[in-house]
Protein backbone atom coordinates (compact mmCIF):
# COMPACT_ATOMS: atom_id res chain seq x y z
CA UNK A 1 0.00 0.00 0.00
CA UNK A 2 1.63 3.19 -0.82
CA UNK A 3 0.02 5.56 1.55
CA UNK A 4 -1.41 3.95 4.36
CA UNK A 5 -4.65 4.96 5.51
CA UNK A 6 -5.97 6.90 8.64
CA UNK A 7 -9.39 6.14 9.86
CA UNK A 8 -11.62 8.25 11.33
CA UNK A 9 -14.95 7.56 12.68
CA UNK A 10 -18.16 9.84 10.55
CA UNK A 11 -19.50 12.56 12.54
CA UNK A 12 -23.23 14.62 11.75
CA UNK A 13 -21.24 16.60 9.77
CA UNK A 14 -20.59 14.10 7.03
CA UNK A 15 -23.99 12.76 6.39
CA UNK A 16 -23.93 13.88 2.96
CA UNK A 17 -20.69 12.04 2.01
CA UNK A 18 -22.21 8.81 4.04
CA UNK A 19 -25.22 8.89 1.61
CA UNK A 20 -22.74 9.47 -1.48
CA UNK A 21 -20.88 6.46 -0.48
CA UNK A 22 -23.80 4.19 -0.05
CA UNK A 23 -25.07 5.50 -4.00
CA UNK A 24 -21.79 4.45 -4.98
CA UNK A 25 -22.09 1.19 -3.57
CA UNK A 26 -25.31 0.99 -4.67
CA UNK A 27 -24.05 1.44 -8.42
CA UNK A 28 -21.57 -0.85 -8.15
CA UNK A 29 -23.83 -3.64 -7.02
CA UNK A 30 -26.34 -2.77 -9.62
CA UNK A 31 -28.83 -1.50 -7.25
CA UNK A 32 -29.16 2.26 -7.89
CA UNK A 33 -33.20 2.15 -7.55
CA UNK A 34 -33.03 0.57 -4.40
CA UNK A 35 -31.85 3.72 -2.41
CA UNK A 36 -34.56 5.06 -0.99
CA UNK A 37 -32.19 6.81 1.94
CA UNK A 38 -31.86 10.47 1.78
CA UNK A 39 -29.94 12.72 4.69
CA UNK A 40 -32.41 13.35 7.43
CA UNK A 41 -33.26 9.43 7.73
CA UNK A 42 -29.57 9.14 8.00
CA UNK A 43 -28.76 11.52 10.47
CA UNK A 44 -31.47 10.45 11.99
CA UNK A 45 -30.58 6.47 12.52
CA UNK A 46 -27.10 6.80 12.45
CA UNK A 47 -26.68 9.99 15.08
CA UNK A 48 -29.37 10.47 16.90
CA UNK A 49 -30.72 7.35 17.72
CA UNK A 50 -27.12 5.67 17.36
CA UNK A 51 -28.12 2.38 15.38
CA UNK A 52 -24.86 2.49 13.20
CA UNK A 53 -21.58 3.59 13.11
CA UNK A 54 -19.38 4.54 9.43
CA UNK A 55 -15.62 4.65 9.62
CA UNK A 56 -13.91 6.10 6.57
CA UNK A 57 -10.60 5.19 5.48
CA UNK A 58 -8.53 8.75 4.78
CA UNK A 59 -5.63 9.20 2.65
CA UNK A 60 -4.08 12.47 2.20
CA UNK A 61 -7.31 14.09 3.25
CA UNK A 62 -9.08 11.84 0.51
CA UNK A 63 -12.20 9.45 1.86
CA UNK A 64 -10.83 6.94 -0.35
CA UNK A 65 -13.47 4.43 1.22
CA UNK A 66 -15.88 3.38 4.33
CA UNK A 67 -17.64 1.35 6.23
CA UNK A 68 -20.98 1.18 7.77
CA UNK A 69 -21.62 -1.58 10.75
CA UNK A 70 -23.36 -2.15 14.10
CA UNK A 71 -23.87 -4.32 16.64
CA UNK A 72 -25.66 -7.72 16.33
CA UNK A 73 -25.48 -10.44 19.23
CA UNK A 74 -24.72 -13.94 19.45
CA UNK A 75 -26.56 -16.21 21.84
CA UNK A 76 -24.43 -19.26 21.38
CA UNK A 77 -21.39 -17.20 21.75
CA UNK A 78 -22.90 -15.02 24.41
CA UNK A 79 -21.75 -11.68 23.36
CA UNK A 80 -22.24 -8.74 20.87
CA UNK A 81 -20.52 -9.24 17.55
CA UNK A 82 -19.63 -6.21 14.65
CA UNK A 83 -21.88 -6.58 11.44
CA UNK A 84 -20.38 -5.18 8.78
CA UNK A 85 -23.67 -3.56 6.59
CA UNK A 86 -21.91 -1.98 3.98
CA UNK A 87 -17.64 -1.66 2.60
CA UNK A 88 -16.74 0.47 -0.32
CA UNK A 89 -13.46 2.12 -1.75
CA UNK A 90 -13.52 4.02 -4.59
CA UNK A 91 -13.19 2.55 -8.10
CA UNK A 92 -9.72 4.73 -8.23
CA UNK A 93 -8.46 3.60 -5.05
CA UNK A 94 -9.36 -0.34 -5.39
CA UNK A 95 -6.25 -3.13 -5.54
CA UNK A 96 -4.04 -0.30 -3.33
CA UNK A 97 -5.03 -2.56 0.01
CA UNK A 98 -7.66 -0.53 1.57
CA UNK A 99 -10.36 -2.60 1.82
CA UNK A 100 -8.21 -4.94 3.42
CA UNK A 101 -7.11 -1.99 5.81
CA UNK A 102 -10.96 -1.07 6.48
CA UNK A 103 -11.44 -4.72 7.49
CA UNK A 104 -8.40 -5.02 9.69
CA UNK A 105 -10.04 -1.87 11.31
CA UNK A 106 -12.82 -3.31 11.91
CA UNK A 107 -11.34 -6.08 13.22
CA UNK A 108 -9.14 -4.40 16.00
CA UNK A 109 -13.26 -2.44 16.73
CA UNK A 110 -14.35 -6.06 17.30
CA UNK A 111 -11.92 -7.08 19.85
CA UNK A 112 -11.06 -4.09 21.72
CA UNK A 113 -14.92 -3.99 22.19
CA UNK A 114 -14.42 -7.78 23.16
CA UNK A 115 -16.68 -8.75 20.40
CA UNK A 116 -17.13 -12.44 19.62
CA UNK A 117 -17.43 -11.88 15.68
CA UNK A 118 -16.91 -9.87 12.47
CA UNK A 119 -19.48 -11.21 9.61
CA UNK A 120 -21.36 -9.43 6.55
CA UNK A 121 -22.79 -10.36 3.68
CA UNK A 122 -21.86 -10.25 0.08
CA UNK A 123 -24.31 -10.69 -3.25
CA UNK A 124 -23.33 -14.07 -4.91
CA UNK A 125 -22.27 -12.47 -8.17
CA UNK A 126 -19.60 -10.44 -6.63
CA UNK A 127 -16.37 -13.01 -7.07
CA UNK A 128 -13.78 -10.46 -6.69
CA UNK A 129 -15.13 -9.35 -3.39
CA UNK A 130 -15.95 -13.03 -2.43
CA UNK A 131 -12.24 -14.14 -3.08
CA UNK A 132 -10.76 -11.55 -1.25
CA UNK A 133 -13.02 -11.97 1.70
CA UNK A 134 -11.57 -16.11 1.31
CA UNK A 135 -8.07 -14.88 0.69
CA UNK A 136 -8.39 -12.66 4.09
CA UNK A 137 -9.53 -16.19 5.63
CA UNK A 138 -13.16 -15.30 6.26
CA UNK A 139 -15.83 -18.65 6.27
CA UNK A 140 -18.78 -18.54 3.84
CA UNK A 141 -21.53 -19.44 5.69
CA UNK A 142 -22.96 -21.96 3.13
CA UNK A 143 -25.47 -23.62 5.96
CA UNK A 144 -28.03 -20.16 6.25
CA UNK A 145 -29.88 -18.26 4.09
CA UNK A 146 -30.83 -14.95 4.63
CA UNK A 147 -34.73 -14.37 4.55
CA UNK A 148 -35.83 -10.18 5.07
CA UNK A 149 -39.50 -8.76 5.73
CA UNK A 150 -40.01 -5.35 3.91
CA UNK A 151 -42.05 -2.79 2.95
CA UNK A 152 -45.46 -4.14 2.90
CA UNK A 153 -45.25 -7.37 4.07
CA UNK A 154 -43.55 -6.41 6.85
CA UNK A 155 -46.33 -3.62 7.55
CA UNK A 156 -48.78 -6.97 7.24
CA UNK A 157 -47.35 -9.20 9.70
CA UNK A 158 -47.14 -6.21 12.18
CA UNK A 159 -50.71 -6.40 12.14
CA UNK A 160 -50.88 -10.39 12.29
CA UNK A 161 -52.90 -10.39 9.28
Amino acid sequence: MKNEPVFRYATRADTALILQFIKDLAEYEKMENDVIADEKTLEEWIFDKQKAEVIFAVVDGIEVGFALFFHNFSTFLGRAGLYLEDLFVKKEYRGKGYGKAILKRLAAIAVERKCGRLEWSCLDWNKPSIDFYLSLGAVQMSDWTVYRLTGDTLKKMARYE
